[in-house]
């Protein structure tokens, strides 16, 4: 009898686990993103209701940002036909993205599942509508992410299939306008050696520019390379290494020198002359 009891409270334990698994959508207004060395393209820290979280997009995959995961930088530069090295740099490029798109209050829609993650925030899928609408289709239909990744139907979509199906085919008109990683297609046995003196500069979208493949390319370096000028006292270290002439030891005078009145001031910090100055001034606000 007390073994028949105690078999029938454990079913009836996993039962409800199995219950609590599959938690109703969830909708929250107004957040913000948290600036994090961390975020990337398709995750990133996110204030809602004085509690932060992280999130990672549904459905969409942006590039790495850095070389800490050498066999997704190959697959995912064996999907859009272009380098390693390229990978990174259009990684970055989605990140500056996204983070010119969250820069206005957002909404997420999530049902909080467990997306992995190595911070010790736990990390959930979700869905983010900014101003522009879903940023995973912003993403996709500029050529800074590809379609992979865990799906799901979300409240006013009739099926993931439809939003997947549709992912694909901003995804086809991003590559057959050659924007984002689409722009620099290289042959497909030299992408993971290429030199970088080699590699074509990829075409990228302006953060805030309106949602349109067949929008120009930028024709400036600085506008190919950084698809926003950075901010003089929050851009990070490895952000400001990004910017030709500024390697290690100009990062940490600049951050050590801060704050700024404004990026014109860089003239101030040891090390930087006139030429120096010129050639760096314009990667910034």
């Amino acid at each position: 009898m007390t073994r028949r009891i105690f078999f029938t409270a454990v079913v009836f334990s996993v039962a409800a686990v199995g219950v609590g698994a599959e938690k109703d959508w969830v909708k929250l207004e107004h957040c913000h993103v948290v600036l994090d060395p961390a975020n990337d393209g398709d995750s990133f820290h996110v204030r809602a209701n004085e509690k932060e979280y992280i999130f990672r997009l549904y459905l969409v995959d942006a590039p790495e940002t850095d070389a800490a995961d050498p066999a997704r930088l190959i697959e995912q530069a064996k999907h859009f036909g272009i380098s390693v090295p390229q990978v990174i740099e259009l990684g970055e490029a989605a990140k500056l993205f996204v983070q010119g798109k969250l820069a206005e209050p957002f909404t997420v829609i999530t049902r909080m599942a467990n997306a992995m993650g190595r911070s010790k925030i736990e990390r959930f899928y979700a869905f983010v509508q900014t101003k522009d609408g879903d940023l995973g289709e912003q993403l996709v239909a500029n050529g800074l992410a590809r379609v992979h990744g865990r799906s799901a139907k979300p409240p006013g979509i009739a099926s993931s299939a439809a939003e997947s199906q549709k992912l694909k085919s901003l995804e086809n008109q991003a590559k057959q306008a050659k924007l984002g990683g689409w722009a620099a297609k290289i042959e497909q046995s030299n992408a993971p050696t290429a030199s970088p003196a080699t590699i074509p500069s990829l075409s990228l979208p302006v953060p805030n520019a309106a949602l349109s493949p067949a929008s120009p390319p930028s024709k400036s370096r600085s506008e190919r390379l950084f698809p926003a000028k950075f901010n003089i006292n929050t851009a990070t270290e490895k952000e400001l290494k990004m910017i030709p002439g500024i390697g290690p030891v100009m990062a940490a005078r600049i951050i050590a020198a801060r704050p700024f009145r404004s990026a014109d001031d860089l003239k101030k910090v040891n090390g930087i002359g006139d030429k120096k100055y010129d050639q760096i001034r314009p990667y910034f606000q």
